[in-house]
């Protein structure tokens, strides 16, 4: 068990921590939040006893294996499943062993390293490492190039897998999806439930974080609070607390007067698409939530834009690519004011090609490409943040688009992006991602865009500015096209998906969850055909020969079919089973959760009440993942099945 006791942390003259006690039992996961520089890095370093704590007691089991991800990634030639494995040092010092024990001609050492080389998990090691990486997003190609080869962003998911591969008591993830697309997340988010160990896990995600974690570990006022409970729950949880306080409360009836608008105009002209009744869900969600959020230094808004032409943009017969690589082809999409969409797919099919042909980085190769007299993109993308002025100050950037306005009107609007006092007039070079990112949109908004284009807005941003972002796209009035792995930011602004993949841009009919099992589906068939093509490339290394070509008769056809059919059945009842389980799971964990937005409930005489339905929750949803297993293991069987009878009738 990890036990914090009246710790004391300081970083020069700051205090992060006074005080401050909690306790992290055995298997738990956990998430520590917290506004940016409250120390919860810090206290990751303390956890691996890279410093001590100023005063109090920091206690963790002495044989515990402690994992986090590194943050330097070297520029060596080694390849990438190498280096993902070259992580486990214990692993790599057995082996080194052996092969002196092999040239010392020493029997005996041979035989004991085998075994402690077995117990190690050498012996699949590299399977186990080729899984994590395809999980993250690397094609099998990628796994034999040198890792100078990647980029920043691509070699810390190497930092991640080798955290992934090493054996651990204690995993420390420090904002792990900040380099992922949301396949990859959706991916990492099912390898963590299934993880044994102790997790602790620092994430601005609220929705990663509602999947993985059991209970929270928040840093307020330099205390450790303790909530049990996934984000969620947390936010229920702080937000009765403030309201039973009635701390400022008056200051969020505004605010909730203004997404109730929101609210009533989307339940007007919303289908009972599941998707439409997703959103309002969020939005109602949110409104019940934001005395949570009432001491956020972050507060601003989209002011209407100068014009909304309408349509925005047409796009017909599009055809995007580099050079002679066709990456899109047949795109169409009109863009008008009130347009909120989100652009899903896996890595690498052209989310963010599209939206930098949006943008004007990119021609189109062909097609009809039209934007209107009085178009004004607001374009938010990684690289924006290195277009900053590294020497120039936020309120400098600003005063270079309006020159016009007086220093204490930039200066108020700063402060709402949480550059107050003098941090307004600091230069850019020294702050960290969250506070540049943060000025890129300040810059957007203040320029009054009447188109929004966002590609990963969220990365760098703690918790409280994603709330004040999403709070402020509930009002903007003109166009939006969105990607991020952010699946509550995604769900709470967006009122269509489109699905980019093989080449296509199509509206996705469904929501999150929808894409989720899309997701699911479509890595089970891969790895059905990735067996099939292993299997098939073994049978032609021993010299197996392929069956001589002839044609079946239709009765032999029908029969053959017929066995197909029958040899399948028990799978597609199982698959039948699975979903109809998957369903109940669902619904009753929907009924657990709408109980716990009960604010009621978190007073002291219900505690008891509150410990069974978040038990109850937390047991819905290993059943909800283990159904969810059971059914891609039944899918892939079939297809597996499937392969087999094509090639037997070929």
């Amino acid at each position: 068990m990890i036990k914090l006791s009246n710790v004391s942390l300081l970083r020069g003259r700051k205090m992060l921590l006074e005080e401050a006690s909690a306790q992290v039992f055995p298997g738990h996961k956990v998430a520590l939040i917290g506004s940016n520089g409250c120390g919860k890095s810090t206290l990751f370093a303390l956890l691996r006893s890279e410093l001590s704590v100023d005063a109090g007691d920091c206690s963790v089991p002495s044989d515990w294996r402690i994992v986090s991800v590194a943050q330097e990634t070297p520029a060596t030639d080694r390849s990438a499943i190498d280096y993902v494995v070259d992580g486990d040092k214990h692993l790599r010092t057995l082996q080194a062993q052996l092969k002196a024990a092999e040239e010392s001609g020493d029997g005996v050492k041979i035989g004991q390293i085998h075994g402690q080389l077995e117990q190690a998990g050498a012996y699949d090691v590299e399977s186990r490492a080729a899984t994590i990486l395809s999980g993250l997003g690397f094609t099998n190609t990628q796994l034999s190039a040198p890792v100078s080869d990647f980029s920043g962003g691509w070699r810390m998911r190497l930092n991640l897998a080798q955290a992934l591969l090493c054996p651990s008591d204690l995993l420390l993830l420090d904002e792990p999806t900040n380099h992922l697309d949301l396949d990859a997340v959706i991916w990492l988010e099912k390898w963590l439930q299934r993880y044994a160990g102790t997790l602790l896990l620092i994430s601005h995600d609220k929705a990663f974080i509602d999947n993985t974690v059991a209970q929270i570990i928040s840093v307020e006022q330099q205390k450790l609070i303790t909530y049990t409970g996934n984000y969620s729950s947390y936010e229920t949880q702080r937000a009765e607390r403030i309201r039973l306080q009635n701390i400022e409360y008056e200051k969020q009836q505004q605010k909730v007067a203004h997404l109730n608008s929101f609210i009533t105009r989307f339940k007007a002209k919303a289908s009972k698409a599941k998707q439409a009744q997703s959103r309002i869900k969020q939005l109602e969600k949110m409104e019940t939530l934001l005395p949570a959020h009432m001491a956020s230094p972050f507060s601003f808004s989209f002011a209407p834009p100068s014009a909304l032409p309408n349509p925005l943009v047409q796009m017909e017969k599009i055809q995007l690519g580099y050079d002679d690589h066709i990456v899109l082809q047949q795109v169409k999409l009109n863009l008008v004011p009130g347009s909120r969409i989100g652009l899903l797919g896996r890595n690498g099919q052209g989310k963010s090609t599209l939206i930098k042909l949006l943008a004007g980085v990119h021609a189109p190769k062909q097609g009809i490409f039209n934007t209107a007299k009085g178009l004004k993109i607001g374009y938010f993308a990684q690289h924006q943040l290195e277009t900053l002025d590294a020497n120039a100050t936020p309120l400098l950037h600003l005063q270079r688009i309006d020159e016009k306005a007086t220093e204490q009107q930039l200066r108020d609007y700063l402060g709402g992006f949480g550059f107050n006092g003098d941090e307004a007039l600091a230069p850019v070079a020294p702050m960290s991602g969250g506070e540049k990112a943060r000025l890129v949109l300040a810059l957007i908004v203040y320029q009054k865009p009447n188109l929004l284009l966002l590609d990963e807005p969220t990365n760098h941003l703690d918790l409280e500015m994603r709330h004040a972002l999403n709070i402020a796209l509930q009002g903007f009035e003109g166009a939006m096209v969105l990607v991020s792995h952010d699946r509550f930011l995604l769900s709470s602004v967006c009122e269509d998906f489109y699905l980019v993949d093989s080449g296509e841009v199509e509206p996705f009919k469904g929501d999150l969850d929808d894409y989720r099992d899309w997701i699911l589906k479509q890595q089970a068939a891969e790895k059905a055909k990735a067996n099939s093509d292993a299997k098939n490339d073994a049978q032609q290394e021993t010299g197996a020969q392929s069956k001589p070509e002839r044609k079946l008769d239709r009765k032999e056809e029908k029969r053959r079919e017929a066995e197909f059919r029958q040899s399948v059945a028990p799978l597609k009842k199982a698959i039948e089973k699975h979903e109809k389980a998957m369903d109940k799971c669902s619904t009753a964990l929907a009924e657990v959760e709408a109980s716990l937005a009960d604010t009621s409930l978190y007073s002291d005489d219900k505690k008891a009440e509150l410990m069974s339905l978040l038990d109850k929750q937390t047991h819905l949803k290993q059943q909800l993942e283990e159904e969810e297993m059971a059914w891609l293991d039944a899918q892939e069987q079939i297809e597996l099945k499937r392969e087999e009878y094509d090639n037997a009738n070929a």
